[in-house]
């Protein structure tokens, strides 16, 4: 019985710890994507007109983070593959097409910002603008597909496989889920460059950021009410499901509040509350299951992670590597604090 809690409180860890990583990626990596959302909306047209070098402040803003936010997400990959490798063989395979597809948004928005910089025509700057604009869009609206799909349920089949199809995306759950990330991952983005940037630059990313968290607010209400009159998913815990919803609402609200008061740091920390929320909900709001099927049956933690061996080996390269990654995004974010300058910009 002792060993058995033993190897219950590791394979809690490892899942604590897995969590940590993709809602590490989703506050890090969201507001990269909500920045190239909205740099055509913050750029540095004025700068040109007055004869000074082109920039995109709010690209500026990102130019010291860039690529270094997607270590979140390859770490998160890897305690996937090593410590839940049932999980990660039906997860990944069953979600492919929305995999490729943020994969190929993250390839798309990272090139373009490279080549835009380095072409001289402005209208293929403005060609290159609108692939950052798709780069960003393509990983925030799939990441809540995927959100969407895994608190609904997926079609699992019987040897626990289980293959999405455009049925099972087209719903208003899934859909609404999919929309509500993209639109709060863009107010995370304002609200990075109200924090970062000078302060006319900071008062205009505000009052976006203040008219993205009323939208976000409001296209959230869709899959609140599905699930409240039935049509959207059967959380296994529904109380830990609405309380973790109400600190979401609570941290948008912040956010907003914050934001019309030129408290930039408060409000980017709210929004940083509100996209780490959505990974915490998912887990804890159908625990112990960690994919579930709309009729409320599913993988379990027990029987996707791997054996309590290898999760001990595991747990000895995780003693080192966790607190480097986390060092790591400590040291940029101390070395390159304060609002955006020129030589950050340089970067792009």
């Amino acid at each position: 019985m002792t060993k058995r809690l033993s190897e219950m409180s590791l394979e809690t860890l490892w899942l604590a710890l897995l969590g940590l990583l993709l809602a590490g990626y989703f506050v890090l990596g969201g507001y990269d994507y909500g920045v190239q959302l909205l740099h055509p909306l913050l750029d540095g047209e004025q700068q040109e007109r007055n004869g000074l070098a082109p920039r995109n402040t709010a690209l500026d803003a990102i130019a010291p983070f860039f690529l270094g936010n997607e270590v979140w997400l390859v770490a998160f990959a890897g305690v996937m593959f090593g410590a839940f490798p049932h999980l990660e063989g039906t997860l990944l395979s069953g979600l492919h097409p929305l995999i490729v597809a943020i994969l190929a948004g993250l390839v798309l928005g990272n090139a373009a910002i490279q080549l835009r910089r380095r072409t001289p025509s402005a209208r293929a700057q403005r060609r290159w603008g609108a692939l950052i604009v798709c780069g960003g869009a393509l990983p925030s609206l799939c990441w809540g597909l995927v959100i969407g799909l895994l608190l609904y349920g997926v079609p699992r089949r019987a040897d626990g496989s289980f293959h999405i199809g455009p049925g099972d995306v087209l719903t208003p759950f899934v859909l609404a889920c999919g929309a509500t990330t993209a639109l709060l991952f863009a107010a995370h983005g304002a609200a990075f460059v109200a924090l970062r940037s000078a302060p006319q630059q900071a008062a205009r990313a505000g009052q976006l950021g203040t008219a993205l968290l009323n939208a976000t607010g409001a296209v959230a209400l869709l899959p609140l009410l599905l699930t409240l009159f039935g049509a959207g998913p059967t959380m296994t815990n529904p109380r830990t499901a609405a309380a973790l919803t109400a600190l979401l609402a609570a941290a948008l609200c912040g956010a907003r509040w914050w934001l019309v008061r030129g408290r930039h740091g408060r409000a980017f920390a709210a929004t940083c509350c509100a996209t780490a929320l959505p990974v915490p909900l998912l887990g804890a709001g159908h625990h112990p299951y960690v994919l579930i099927t709309p009729s409320g049956t599913g993988l379990t933690v027990e029987h996707a992670v791997t054996d309590s061996a290898t999760l001990h080996l595991l747990s000895a390269f995780g003693v080192v590597l966790v607190p480097v990654i986390l060092a790591y995004q400590a040291w940029s974010w101390w070395a390159f604090r304060g609002r955006t300058s020129h030589r950050h910009a340089d970067y792009f």
